[in-house]
């Protein structure tokens, strides 16, 4: 009996959600790792074209395709771009926020024994690391990887090598585990609440994870199928993707034609769009439970910003084609999509305000993750504002193949997402080890990081706005309208090497940590959400040793009950809403 409960207990361990997000955190943050160091060799290339990289020159031989003697071919550099792109939003940055934290914390915030479904959510996190190595495994393919970028235009995606086809099978896991994610937060927070959990008594991070997951439900298909249709095209001969006419090297290509590349670009942008916020809400929600204990007072409109959320979610699925200006739609819809991105701003400006109005006579802490929070807003705000001439196509058609969209879009992921992402990592560390990390090494980390991101992307729009290309090898050295803003390419490499130097204080902060960081309680940072009603770290079956009920919101700080300045969300007492 006691050997099948062991057993038993073993299987649970597996499929507990905070294994899986453990789990899910552990695997986004090394292809993060991984898709830096890809844009890292990039940007060597661009500030200096043509010359070895260092130690490469060591390695490969002068006979070698993608590195003779070191030095980068056109080609590698585009297969580096779009593994590069491709990790980055598929494989690190969503799966941290929605499979990592979201798994995590959601049940947790709730007050909930486990997901709703634990066996697919491990088959969802097994379908991620399947996508992750295919990936990751199509640089031993007969060619290298995909070439073609991020988005896999056709044709030139349907006549690519073997590391294409690679690339699709790697989106579709990672469809497979986007959809065992969505399906499981929506399940979890709409039916396992803790009893006085009413919806507008969740935290809005709660509320930014079931919206994401909506858009994970909803738009991430269109995408899996054109998947398929592309998969078809290069292995079954069909032409979903591909025209008449086509001439490959000389030679006409024998395919059935009839196809349309642009149909591929639709449905990738349908997903593409919504996935932007994906990137998005998760983060705002972090940040906000971060603003709500470290300035001791509840935020600013909170029902405005869980209907703002909503809206965003909504709004962000009717915005894909401003990405599509230059295809020659037509005034009319032109006029459409510029009309619903202008709009779509809109939710994004509440939430924002809000964030910035709850800082308005707050008691702040400057805390580490406070710092990374702080510094979040107004590097998201650059991002937000940078997209307004992209909205509109007489301003988007000129910048849109520039280093300008680079510097927007990046801004949004970059120092946007990704310090909310720091901000999380220390304000949930003591919670999920039961250690806090070093505050100096803490500091050591921000500082530098803040500087170094900036010195990369803010060149990139005044390269973009000087009307450098993107997508260009060598970073626009043969084009002499390109001259001079191109010793803005090193200012960008000499950053992008300084922030990796500028990771080490955090790796050595987090490992050591782990281990020898100061032991704390169950709730060090005073705060009032359910997560830290439980043990530090959180039972391995149930997360709380006793039955919880919810009696008051998510952020009662300063409310003066009691004797201190905050009343977690089980304490009894009068119910508040």
């Amino acid at each position: 009996m006691e050997a099948e409960k062991r057993h038993a207990g073993g299987r649970l361990a597996w499929t507990d959600h905070k294994f899986v997000g453990l789990a899910y955190c552990a695997a986004s943050l090394f292809f993060m790792l991984v898709a830096f160091g890809l844009v890292l060799m990039m940007r060597w290339q661009l500030a200096w074209p043509g010359e070895p990289l260092p130690f490469f020159a060591r390695i490969f031989d002068a006979n070698h395709p993608s590195l003779p003697g070191g030095a980068m071919q056109p080609t590698f550099y585009n297969q580096l771009g779009a593994l590069h792109g491709t990790i980055m939003i598929f494989l690190a940055v969503a799966p941290v926020l929605v499979g990592g934290f979201g798994s995590y914390l959601v049940p947790l915030m709730i007050g909930a024994p486990n997901l709703a479904f634990p066996r697919i959510s491990l088959l969802g996190l097994l379908a991620f690391l399947v996508g992750g190595l295919i990936m990751l495994g199509s640089f031993f393919a007969e060619g290298g990887p995909a070439a073609t970028g991020w988005t896999a235009y056709p044709p030139l995606s349907s006549i690519e090598t073997t590391g294409q086809t690679l690339w699709l099978l790697g989106v579709s896991a990672v469809y497979l585990s986007s959809l065992a994610l969505a399906i499981n937060l929506i399940a979890t927070i709409v039916q396992l609440r803790a009893p006085g959990m009413t919806f507008m008594r969740l935290p809005f991070f709660v509320w930014s994870e079931l919206v994401t997951a909506f858009l994970l439900l909803l738009a991430f298909p269109p995408l899996a199928a054109a998947a398929v249709l592309q998969l078809t095209d290069r292995l079954r001969g069909s032409s979903f993707f591909l025209p008449d006419g086509l001439v490959i090297s000389g030679q006409p290509l024998a395919v059935s034609g009839g196809g349309s590349a642009l149909l591929w670009q639709h449905l990738f942008w349908f997903l593409a769009h919504p996935e932007v916020y994906v990137l998005i809400l998760p983060a705002l929600g972090m940040v906000a439970e971060i603003y709500a204990n470290n300035t001791r007072k509840p935020l600013w409109g909170h029902r405005s910003m869980v209907y703002a959320a909503f809206f965003l979610g909504f709004m962000s699925m009717l915005v894909w084609a401003h990405h599509m200006f230059l295809t020659g739609m037509g005034s009319v819809m032109n006029a459409f999509f510029q009309t619903t991105t202008v709009i779509v701003s809109v939710p994004s400006i509440v939430i924002g305000t809000s964030l910035l109005l709850s800082l308005w006579g707050g008691s702040i802490r400057f805390t580490v993750p406070m710092l990374f929070a702080l510094a979040f807003l107004p590097m998201f705000a650059i991002g937000g504002l940078t997209g307004m001439p992209l909205a509109f196509a007489s301003t988007n058609i000129p910048l849109h193949d520039t280093y300008y969209v680079i510097g927007h879009f990046h801004y949004v992921v970059a120092p946007g997402t990704i310090f909310a992402i720091f901000a999380a990592i220390y304000f949930w560390f003591p919670k999920i080890s039961g250690r806090r990390m070093n505050d100096l090494l803490g500091h050591l980390h921000f500082w530098p990081t803040l500087l170094f991101m900036n010195c990369i992307f803010m060149p990139m729009i005044f390269q973009g706005l000087a009307g450098v290309n993107r997508r260009m090898y060598d970073g626009g050295a043969t084009y002499a309208h390109a001259s001079e803003v191109l010793s803005l390419n090193r200012m960008a490499t000499v950053g992008a090497f300084c922030l990796a130097v500028a990771q080490l204080p955090f790796i050595a902060n987090f490992f050591y940590s782990l281990i020898a960081g100061k032991r704390v309680d169950q709730n060090p940072w005073e705060a009032t959400t359910l997560e830290w009603a439980a043990p530090s770290p959180p039972l391995a079956n149930g997360n709380f040793p006793d039955a919880i009920a919810v009696h008051r919101g998510p952020n009662e700080y300063s409310t003066g009950e009691g004797e201190s300045d905050y009343v977690l969300q089980n304490a009894p007492g009068e119910a508040t809403s």
